[in-house]
């Protein structure tokens, strides 16, 4: 009864599933994907071995975990599709940004529901994952999160905070990527090749991270270890700052929150 089906497979559906594949934790057999796109069910089976299927009703039967990967408009569809032949002790676990634990059991009532937020880290096993349920799934939440820790890390948080979670954690992905892209920028403005460039500034960022991980240190303790009196790293901090870089950020980050809010 630990046989799991997704559905969906877009972009965070495939990390999903890429890391569960490939975990010690679940057989690739026992795992499948559901989606309406014959290309997306084509790679994943071709690249994970999973079992692929675009027949949501006969994918759920017998199964315990079904975790709902799709966009927030499909969840309702999908919910109606599926209530009619789900048993009490199947497990849905939910992706699905704005749509609350409380809304998901209206159509489904007689289903526990988890909320599971990862983000497209899962593919390289390095997810953060936040989980939030109801008092009632104590047992079925250690089992949860002992499935996405094999995809990266996981937090377990309250369901009132999974709309920043979804932000920070998920939406962050492109946050930082974006901040990636412009070092890289900034290193072949000064004479890189771009390939020299990208090398230098990933491995930077993974070394940044790291430090903070490891060391479990805020960052600015980091910072100062880099920073030397009228150095040139403080020459460019400051002038970061001075063009609001952490303003700048922290801005984008509450636009986001502000927008996740309205999303249904």
């Amino acid at each position: 009864m630990n046989k799991i089906t997704i559905i969906g497979v877009g972009n965070l559906g495939k990390s999903i599933l890429s890391g569960l594949a490939s975990s010690d934790l679940l057989n690739a057999k026992d795992i499948t994907a559901v989606d309406k796109s014959k290309y997306n069910l084509k790679e994943v089976e071709e690249k994970l071995n999973v079992s692929t299927s675009q027949d949501v009703i006969g994918s759920i039967k017998g199964v315990k975990w079904i975790i709902l990967c799709v966009q927030p408009r499909q969840l309702d569809i999908v919910l109606q599709e599926i209530k009619e032949i789900l048993t009490p002790d199947q497990i849905l676990i939910s992706t699905v940004t704005g749509t609350s634990i409380d809304e998901i059991n209206e159509a489904v009532p007689n289903n526990k529901v988890i909320r599971v937020m990862p983000n497209t880290g899962a593919a390289k096993k390095l997810s953060m994952t936040c989980i939030a349920a109801n008092e009632d799934v104590k047992e079925e939440l250690e089992f949860v999160e002992k499935m996405f820790d094999t995809i990266g890390q996981t937090l377990i948080i309250e369901e009132r905070l999974m709309q920043a979670a979804t932000v920070l954690g998920a939406s962050g992905i492109a946050f930082f990527l974006r901040f990636l892209r412009a070092m890289i920028q900034g290193g072949i403005q000064m004479g890189f090749h771009p390939h020299e460039a990208q090398i230098i500034a990933v491995q930077t960022a993974i070394g940044a991270a790291t430090l903070v991980a490891k060391n479990g240190t805020h960052p600015e303790r980091e910072i100062d270890k880099v920073t030397t009196p009228q150095g040139c790293t403080i020459e460019g901090l400051n002038e970061m700052e001075h063009q609001g870089l952490s303003s700048s950020v922290i801005k984008g980050v509450m636009a986001s929150y502000e927008k996740i809010n309205t999303i249904k």
